[in-house]
């Protein structure tokens, strides 16, 4: 007499809800979890315009130059200067223009890195805050010095934009 075995079944785990809690999960961390994103600058630059070539005189004196060249070094009004220095001397500027007849020209290199650009933006802005005055506006032009009736340099400046 021979014996069959029996075969023996094994238990299986339902797994039918599996999926649904697995969705379910994933949609509660998504909601739940914070997604940081890059704000950027605020800044309101000109409207692009070709027609309009208004011309502006400005006093040189009411000229604020800063650079920063290829190699990320700094100027401020052809000196070399530091982020705090230029903060100091933005702030030094601000205060004593009594009128909005200022310009703050800012000129980089081709090669100057968005980080220096960056760094030298927000000692402006710190300057600006300190003193409590709203937001500048940004305009695109050249500056270009302007011709005295004498021939020789008038100390004056004119804004094409």
């Amino acid at each position: 007499m021979r014996f069959q075995r029996r075969q023996r079944e094994i238990p299986e785990l339902n797994t039918t809800s599996t999926a649904d809690i697995s969705f379910m999960l994933l949609v509660f961390f998504l909601v739940t979890s914070s997604m940081d994103t890059d704000h950027g600058l605020p800044r309101q630059l000109a409207p692009m315009d070709d027609q309009r070539q208004e011309q502006r005189d400005l006093n040189r004196s009411n000229v604020l130059q800063i650079s920063i060249d290829d190699n990320d070094q700094l100027a401020c009004d052809g000196k070399a200067v530091t982020l705090d220095e230029l903060r100091q001397q933005v702030e030094s500027f601000l205060a004593s223009r009594q009128n909005n007849q200022y310009v703050i020209a800012v000129e980089t290199g081709r090669k100057t890195s968005y980080n220096a650009y960056f760094e030298m933006q927000n000692s402006i802005v710190v300057a600006y805050r300190k003193l409590d005055i709203k937001p500048m506006k940004i305009m695109e032009g050249c500056l270009t010095p302007k011709p005295s009736p004498k021939g020789e340099g008038s100390g004056a400046l004119s804004m094409k934009h």
